[in-house]
């Protein structure tokens, strides 16, 4: 199962408990034990806390009677203060974006037909990576890259669909960050890799109907993990969400640092 599948089931099953308005504003996830896509999972939901402007909860999901993933969740009433927040590190121009990449694969035919192109074609979310040639190089690269993403089809705007499904997507294109400067591409049986846990916190509610640019970055690996740092960004500059994340990212050979 792809963890942002998860992570957004469990954010839906959440936002379920909730009566006066509150959504979600952060969430802490683990994933315990690989699932299965294929399979149906169920989630069962536990008050932790109940209060007036912040209500908090733990989701729990199962498949065949194991517990295979557990997040906690913290609910918010809308409230209004005091404002800043970082600039883009990345231009903003998604038509540059899409002409760039429209080039690259012009170029590149024989790249732009394989295998990792073909599955990014077919998910639910329109990708264009700023950084095409990464998913295929394996010279090691700074770990900083970026992502536009949107919705293939208009999806509701309510807020707490809208949440659940940046959710989805914020466990697309980052794991890779912890990778790049080790000259791994994404599949490489080079390294057994997996998201260990995943922290997010939203700043407003995306439009993900529109293009939304995942700035993201690395700042460490070692001892067989990675972290990974990414922000959602409207096209306005608008900052939309913080994410973070652990991964596996253990050397099949038994290389690698210590």
């Amino acid at each position: 199962m792809f963890g942002g599948q998860a992570v957004a089931q469990a954010v839906l099953a959440a936002a379920g408990e909730e009566q006066d308005g509150k959504l979600v504003h952060s969430l802490h996830a683990h994933f315990l034990k690989a699932g299965v896509a294929a399979d149906p999972a169920s989630y069962s939901v536990s008050t932790l806390s109940d209060g007036r402007s912040f209500a908090t909860r733990r989701i729990d999901a199962r498949q065949r009677d194991q517990l295979i993933f557990s997040m906690t969740a913290s609910f918010h009433r809308p409230e209004t203060g005091f404002s800043h927040q970082i600039e883009a590190p990345l231009s903003l121009d998604i038509e540059a974006a899409l002409q760039a990449l429209d080039q690259w694969s012009e170029k590149h035919r024989d790249a732009a037909a394989s295998p990792v192109f073909g599955r990014l074609e077919k998910r639910p979310i329109e990708i264009v990576p700023l950084d095409p040639g990464a998913l295929f190089s394996n010279r090691p690269r700074e770990a900083r890259t970026g992502t536009w993403m949107r919705m293939r089809q208009a999806a509701p705007a309510d807020p707490v669909m809208q949440r659940a499904l940046l959710a989805y997507a914020s466990d697309m294109m980052f794991l890779r960050n912890a990778l790049l400067p080790h000259g791994i591409g994404p599949g490489s049986n080079r390294v057994q890799a997996a998201s260990l846990d995943h922290a997010m916190w939203f700043h407003a509610t995306p439009d993900f109907n529109d293009w939304l640019l995942y700035a993201t970055s690395s700042p460490w690996s070692g001892h067989a993990r990675g972290l990974n740092l990414g922000h959602f960004f409207a096209r306005d500059g608008q900052l939309i969400a913080t994410v973070t994340q652990e991964s596996l990212m253990r050397p099949r050979d038994g290389g690698g640092s210590k």
